[in-house]
């Protein structure tokens, strides 16, 4: 799906999208990251700030300069760990002195299979992990954060990363990089989990919420239609793996190259990244099967009914 062109927020400045609810974007735009990271401030007077973004000097005094007079963050909010999400809440907090939360350290809420994985070292991945993120407070799924006039409920939704937490926020869910409008996310084990990613698409569709605010890009305001869209979109990519295996045996990268044709050649690690995480979930079906040590660059073939 095309990003949308006329999402060309200015930088650094705090724009109300709802009653209590406002977004800065940080300036770190990218392929990955599209315009940049959005930050969340959530309140009046007190006030949660949810994912301050990358180390920037500049989206620092952003944020405090959001602030205004006689109001405060009592709250840091961190929906993830990769470094254009949460490394600036460090220093945040030593600015302001209010807590850091977040679901816990980069390791965090992967699934059995991939902690497993991951001790092999066969897999690789890692993409931009903040690995010196250690939270105050921990949050569990359904836990509720409450401000002076704001209420949290936050929704453990692993997939993207294990320690992936997304936010309710009356009839809107903060959904970081869970659900974007102008890309699909990226799942790279062992820190994506293209299980886990399927299954938290499929409980966030049923929160019924009105809009999703994401960690990138404009508002998604048919939520149910996007969820439904990504949810098939990923079937239909998990069918041409199948499909291109029924024809031999061929490793994430070589799958990648003939089924993402239209990707850019900077972008095709990260297909390969994604082309691996269903080959993982498909393992777990007994769809296919890795020829010898389960790897990045291990070649499959399928074992199941064509």
């Amino acid at each position: 799906m095309q990003a949308p062109d006329d999402f060309d927020p200015p930088i650094g400045v705090a724009e109300t999208l709802a009653p209590g609810l406002r977004r800065i974007v940080a300036p770190n735009p990218s392929p990955m990251t599209y315009r940049g990271t959005n930050t969340y401030l959530v309140g009046n007077d007190e006030i949660a700030v949810i994912d301050p973004g990358p180390q920037s000097d500049a989206h620092l005094e952003a944020i405090l300069a959001a602030v205004g007079p006689g109001a405060r963050i009592s709250h840091i909010l961190v929906t993830h760990t990769h470094l254009d999400h949460s490394p600036l809440s460090r220093a945040l907090a030593a600015r302001t002195g209010a807590p850091i939360w977040g679901y816990g350290d980069t390791h965090a809420g992967r699934s059995a299979v991939m902690r497993k994985l991951a001790a092999t070292g066969m897999l690789g991945g890692g993409e931009s992990p903040d690995l010196a993120f250690r939270p105050d407070h921990l949050i569990a799924d359904g836990d509720v954060i409450e401000g002076a006039d704001w209420q949290l409920t936050a929704l453990w939704t692993p997939g993207h990363y294990g320690n992936h937490l997304c936010f309710r926020f009356g009839d809107a869910v903060l959904t970081g990089d869970l659900v974007m409008g102008w890309a699909t996310s990226l799942v790279s084990p062992p820190d994506g989990d293209l299980t886990d990613f399927m299954a938290s698409c499929e409980m966030l569709a049923r929160q019924d919420a009105a809009v999703l605010f994401p960690g990138h890009g404009a508002a998604v305001t048919d939520p149910r239609a996007r969820l439904d869209w990504l949810l098939e979109h990923r079937r239909g990519r998990e069918a041409q793996i199948l499909s291109a295996l029924s024809e031999g045996a061929n490793t994430a990268d070589g799958l990648a190259r003939r089924i993402y044709t239209d990707t850019p050649a900077a972008l095709l690690p990260a297909a390969t990244r994604n082309v691996l995480a269903h080959l993982i979930d498909l393992v777990g079906k007994n769809a296919v099967a890795p020829v010898g040590e389960l790897a990045a660059d291990a070649r499959f073939t399928r074992i199941g009914p064509d």
